[in-house]
This record gives C-alpha cells, sequence and structure tokens, in this order.
C-alpha cells in the first residue's frame, strides 16, 4: 500500500511538469497581474474557509433548537467530511510539495490581497473544503434551492483562489474531486452503518419478541 502511495505520488509530479505550460497559460487568463483587484472576489478568498467551516455549527444548532434529526446528521456527516477532506488536503500537499504558481511565476503571476500563503500549492484546500461542505449539504437536501447556491459559493470559492493568484487551475480541479469525494465518501459510509443498524435492532426485537412470546409445541 505504502509502495502505491509513493508510485502515485511520482507519477502526479511527474504530471505536473508536462501540464505546467498550460497551467500557467490557463491561470493567466484568471489572474489581473496589473495591479487591480475585485473586492468581491477578495471576500469570498478571504472568507471561504470561516464559512465552509462555520456551516456545520449551524447546522447542529439548528437541528437541536428545532429538534431536527436531519439536520442534526447532516452536521454530523458534513463535520466528517471536512475532517477527512483537511487530512487529505495536508497529506497531498506536504506529500507533493508544489510551489506557489506566484513563487515559481513571478514575472507572469500577481499575488492579490494582504496576505500570503506559506504552505503548498496541490490541491486547493479553500477548494476541497468548499466542496466537501457543498457535496454534503447537497446529498442531504438534494433539492435545486439548496444545490444551486451550495455549490455556486463552493465554484466562487475556486476561481477566486485561481483571480488571487495563490492557485493553479489543477489545483483548484483537484481541490474540487477531494472536496466532493469527501462527503461522498462519508454519505455512503453514514447510510451504510445506519442500515446495518437498523437490521441489528429488527434482529433484536424479533428475539425479544420470541422470548416474551415462546412457541410450544404439544406433543401426540
Amino acid at each position: 500500500m505504502k509502495f502505491k502511495l509513493i508510485v502515485l505520488m511520482l507519477v502526479l509530479q511527474a504530471s505536473f511538469v508536462k501540464s505546467q505550460n498550460w497551467d500557467i497559460s490557463l491561470l493567466n487568463k484568471f489572474n489581473p497581474n496589473n495591479g487591480n483587484q475585485s473586492s468581491s472576489w477578495k471576500f469570498v478568498s478571504n472568507n471561504a474557509i470561516y464559512m465552509s467551516a462555520a456551516t456545520p455549527l449551524a447546522l447542529a444548532v439548528a437541528g437541536i433548537a428545532t429538534h431536527d434529526q436531519k439536520l442534526k446528521q447532516t452536521a454530523l456527516n458534513t463535520g466528517v467530511a471536512l475532517v477527512g477532506n483537511t487530512a487529505i488536503t495536508f497529506f497531498m500537499k506536504n506529500s507533493i510539495q508544489r510551489p506557489r504558481p506566484f513563487v515559481t511565476w513571478g514575472d507572469k503571476v500577481m499575488l492579490q490581497g494582504n496576505t500570503s500563503p506559506s504552505d503548498y500549492s496541490f490541491p486547493s484546500g479553500h477548494t476541497s473544503t468548499a466542496f466537501s461542505v457543498a457535496t454534503s449539504v447537497s446529498l442531504a437536501y438534494p433539492k435545486w434551492y439548496v444545490i444551486a447556491p451550495s455549490f455556486a459559493f463552493a465554484s466562487a470559492t475556486a476561481y477566486s483562489r485561481m483571480y488571487r493568484g495563490a492557485h493553479y487551475p489543477s489545483d483548484v480541479l483537484c481541490g474540487m474531486l477531494v472536496g466532493s469525494g469527501s462527503a461522498y465518501l462519508t454519505h455512503k459510509l453514514q447510510k451504510m452503518m445506519y442500515r446495518k443498524s437498523m437490521e441489528r435492532r429488527a434482529k433484536a426485537l424479533a428475539l425479544s419478541q420470541q422470548e416474551t412470546n415462546p412457541v410450544f409445541l404439544s406433543g401426540n
């Protein structure tokens, strides 16, 4: 298993060399390297992590206040997905160690904003976090009025990271996959655990009924 992970990381690193040209060309279309900054994209980029992290807490509070079990379960699923997403993103960043585009291409990419990210570039943590939350909430409430704004915000977060010059398009794309994947796996795992729990309860109930009402066999 460890050997496979090492091989995967080497393949990803090799692919970066080939993808750098189209990656930086596409990034230049999003990143305004003339010094002009949009306050809207700056706000999204700066607050995406906080807003995403606050979502499971808000769901939990709402669920407790309204005694809504589904809201509380969604809060738990979203929180678990975020933890898994954070762990995967951290592992990939520190294993692949891809420099930020404004570091490698200082003459072509201008970092927008007042702070400079100090960690590695691949994948985008802001993007993976936003897509993890969007996917978790959408799986729990598959209605257009939930899905549309959730993924609109997640997509805006992804764009804002390229606009800022903090990430390559491939960083953002991988962030989408990691975030959505962690949420989907958490959702499937929760459903599987719930199904097994219901099966155990059904068996326990059947056994209890048999003990309460034993069947006597009468002989001739």
